[in-house]
Parts: structure tokens; C-alpha cells; sequence
């Protein structure tokens, strides 16, 4: 903002000249740009910003409800996109909860009230803490990378080693999130997958396990989709070198798919989006991490951990923070890592929807998962020209189909689809191109058989078009 003002902002505090001059004054500044001191010259801008003209409030409603209007949702298509962020069933009483003025603005930091929050995260890590067979679980973070992220950092801490192993088969996206979060006190070294079977290679996982081992992250299911039936094995490896085993997974298959700490993790991490989160761009994530009710593992979660205490009345329990000292709220600079803002709503959101559907109707919607995903694969390899890579693997909600002997790019496909109203599978070939033209197809329950039939007939037509 320009210094020579000589009127207040209407949407900018304290820019009356005498306020603006009366704050200065009182931190001994002679003017604004001494504020930016520190930032060199070569980053300020040296001219007026290139803006459009000014517009009311109408006015900018109107624009922004054009650009909105451009959108190709979800609503209008049939989405076979997944990849990390999934289309799911949303019960009304997940969105009824969370919009509830107690809970809206929830959030990980200190209250300004409470009405309830509290315990409706404890209730959420219970729930959650059952699904995942483990006894303590943290108020959410950001997402699935970060909490992966964090579960990597707190397995250096306790090992006090620097080296994480990751299979090849983990999202790019999410080693960059991860790489960029742990360093530079943790490296990142990757393990080979079976070039027929998607699976960690656990031949190349012993040749580098060593003393500087810190960590074994691997996902099940993972980002491919795969089913890692290898876990006790791979568990096993890491804590032959005291390594900490940590299992990334997708909630909603726990329905159906046995718990990590049944086959020897640590730490257990992954993403709530699955459980009552509607698919957002750049919101609707949470990432959440679980272990053993252990002191050695509690005492380096980061983040917040709600717990159950009876008060001075006898028959009432009050709900609050255990080993706060832990945090950065505490410890402030001097934490373990930095925590802000944690998305606590969407905590709320998955407790509300374990408790509906609790253990029998997770098994359902995890198995109306796996039918509707294997019928889906099953129709479109059936297409000549179209097979999948990993065909003889076990899967859950994703799977990779290979394109290549179509002689068409998943782009070309992608963009045809969308011309038939459908979002076809991530394409691959950035990330994998080794494999040549394949994509990540994902199915949920909220496919019907027509849509899935739907989806074949599209790729059929497209691929054998003369």
C-alpha cells in the first residue's frame, strides 16, 4: 500500500494516516517500507500492480459465479478419478454435524469456546483407534503426506537414526510432501517393486536395511491400489535392524482388510477423506496417525492428543489435552515440529460417520468396494487392446489399466471421455513412463453397475473407432 494515502481502506485496519502514523511512532518507525527492510530490493516490486479495474460487490459475485460456472465437476460427471482424494457416499448427518456453529470453525489450536469439541474428538479417536487396532490416535493433520510425513520424523526420533525407506509404487506428489518435510534431518531411500506383481521387492529391501535404518513406510492398500500381502514380511525386515514399521493405509478398507497392527506396525497413518469428506480442490483432507499406547511413541506425536479424565465431581468426566508439553503449543520453537492449525473438523466429520455405520457397515461398504472394483477391471480388460498392469494382484478400490496396445495416449482417451461426460483415470505416463500409457481407474460404492458398463462401452467405442 502506498505511504502517500491520505484516506482509509475500507477493507484494510488502521489505514487512517493519523492511526497508521500513531502505530508507527510507537515501534519507533519513520515509514512503512522500514518494515520490509530485511527483504532485499531485487524481490520488491517497482511499479503498480497490473490489476483490473475495481469492481462492487455485485459486480465481483457476478464474475466469480461466470469463472464457477466453467467448472466440470463431479455432479455433471461420471468420476473415475481417485489417486488420493475419492469419490465416496456422503450420509447427510456427517455434513448436518460438522455445519453445526459448535463445530465449524473447529479447530487443533487453543479454544476461544468449547462446546463439545472436545469430546467429540476424543469419541472420533476412539473410533478411529478401534478401526485401525491401535490405542492412541492424534487429532487430524493437513492430510495423508503429512501425516506420513510426521510418522517418518517421529520414527527418527525414537530410533535416533536418519535413513526412511519407501517403496517406488508411493505417489510422487507424496514423496515430494515428504522429502520437503523431513529434510534435512531424515533421507528418503526407495526400494525396488515387482515389475509383475506391483509388491515391494523384498529381496531389494534387505540389501538396504543397515544400522541407519530408521523407518519401513509402505502403504496397503497402496497408491496403485495394490494389496501388499507382504506385511508381516516387510515388518518383520525392519524390526530385524530395530528399524519402526509404518503402515500408510486407506481407512475405508479396514472394513474388510486386516488391521496394520496385525502384521507388525508401529505406526499406522493415512487419509479421513474416505470417511464422510466430500471431494474439494485444495480443502477436505486429513491425515491422521496411530500407535500403541506407549510412552516412547505418545510422547513424539507432535500434535494434539485429547483424553478422558474423571473431574472432582464424582460420576463426571471432563476432556482435554494428554502430555501437552509435548506440542509446539507448549514448547513453542523449541517443539519437536512446528504444529498450527490442525484440521480438527474433519475429525468430528470421520467420528460421525464411523459411529453410523460402525463394524458391520464398514465390512458391507468395504466389500461393495471390492465387487464393484473387480467388475469394473474385469470389463474393461475384457476390451481388446486394454489389459491391466498387476492384473494378478489382489486390489481394492484402484487399479492400473495399461493402454498401450490401443496405439492411443491415456491423454487422447481422457479427452474423449470427457466429451462423453466422464473423468477417466489419472494418467501415469508423467510418473511411470517406463510403462508406457496406463491410468489409475478408481471405483467406489457409489458406482452402479450402468456406470461402470457405461465406462466400458466409452473405451470400447474410443479405442476401436475406425
Amino acid at each position: 500500500m502506498s505511504e502517500n494515502r491520505t484516506y482509509a481502506h475500507p477493507y484494510i485496519p488502521n489505514t487512517v494516516p493519523e492511526v497508521r502514523d500513531a502505530m508507527l511512532k510507537e515501534i519507533g518507525l519513520a515509514s512503512m517500507e522500514q518494515l520490509h527492510d530485511a527483504i532485499p530490493d531485487s524481490l520488491k516490486l517497482k511499479r503498480e500492480m497490473n490489476l483490473p479495474p475495481a469492481m462492487t460487490e455485485h459486480e465481483l459475485r457476478r464474475h466469480i459465479d461466470g469463472l464457477l460456472a466453467k467448472n466440470k465437476h463431479g455432479a455433471a460427471y461420471l468420476n473415475f478419478l481417485g489417486a488420493g482424494c475419492w469419490q465416496h457416499f456422503i450420509p447427510a448427518i456427517c455434513d448436518e454435524v460438522n455445519q453445526r456453529s459448535e463445530f465449524v470453525t473447529a479447530y487443533a489450536g487453543e479454544p476461544y469456546e468449547d462446546h463439545g469439541r472436545f469430546q467429540s474428538l476424543f469419541e472420533y479417536q476412539s473410533l478411529m483407534a478401534e478401526l485401525v487396532d491401535m490405542d492412541v490416535v492424534n487429532v487430524p493433520t493437513f492430510d495423508w503426506s503429512q501425516a506420513a510425513s510426521t510418522a517418518i520424523r517421529m520414527a527418527g526420533r525414537i530410533t535416533g537414526r536418519t535413513v526412511a525407506l519407501l517403496p517406488k509404487s508411493v505417489d510422487p506428489d507424496k514423496v515430494m510432501i515428504i522429502r520437503n518435510y523431513c529434510t534435512p534431518v531424515m533421507e528418503l531411500r526407495f526400494v525396488e517393486i515387482d515389475a509383475e506383481t506391483g509388491r515391494m521387492d523384498l529381496d531389494d529391501l534387505r540389501s538396504k536395511l543397515s544400522s541407519d535404518t530408521a523407518a519401513v513406510y509402505f502403504e496397503n492398500p497402496g497408491y496403485l491400489g495394490i494389496i501388499e500381502d507382504q506385511g508381516n514380511q516387510i515388518s518383520s525386515l525392519a524390526h530385524s535392524v530395530n528399524a519402526v514399521s509404518i503402515v500408510g493405509v486407506d481407512p475405508i478398507s479396514l472394513g474388510v482388510l486386516e488391521p496394520p497392527s496385525r502384521y507388525g506396525a508401529d505406526i499406522v497413518c493415512g487419509d479421513l477423506q474416505p470417511l464422510g469428506m466430500h471431494m474439494n480442490y485444495g480443502g477436505g483432507q486429513a491425515g491422521f496417525i496411530a500407535t500403541r499406547d506407549e510412552e516412547t511413541y505418545v510422547m513424539e506425536y507432535p500434535s494434539r492428543l485429547f483424553g478422558i479424565v474423571p473431574t472432582e465431581v464424582e460420576g463426571e468426566y471432563g476432556f482435554g489435552d494428554v502430555a501437552y508439553e509435548r506440542t509446539s503449543f507448549a514448547h513453542r520453537e523449541n517443539g519437536k515440529e512446528s504444529v498450527g492449525t490442525q484440521t480438527a473438523l474433519w475429525g468430528i466429520t470421520a467420528g460421525v460417520y464411523l459411529s453410523l455405520l460402525g463394524p458391520s457397515g464398514m465390512q458391507e461398504v468395504g466389500e461393495t468396494i471390492m465387487q464393484k472394483s473387480q467388475y469394473a477391471a474385469k470389463k474393461l480388460s475384457a476390451i481388446p487392446g486394454v489389459s491391466l498392469r498387476f492384473g494378478g494382484t489382489a486390489f481394492f478400490k484402484e487399479f492400473v489399466v495399461d493402454f498401450n496396445d490401443t496405439g492411443l495416449t491415456v491423454a487422447q482417451i481422457n479427452q474423449r471421455l470427457t466429451a462423453a461426460g466422464i473423468f477417466g483415470g489419472k494418467d501415469l505416463s508423467d510418473a511411470y513412463p517406463h510403462w508406457g500409457q496406463c491410468a489409475l481407474y478408481c471405483v467406489t460404492e457409489i458406482h452402479s453397475q450402468a456406470d461402470l458398463d457405461r465406462l466400458a462401452d466409452a473405451i470400447q467405442t474410443i479405442v476401436h473407432k475406425p
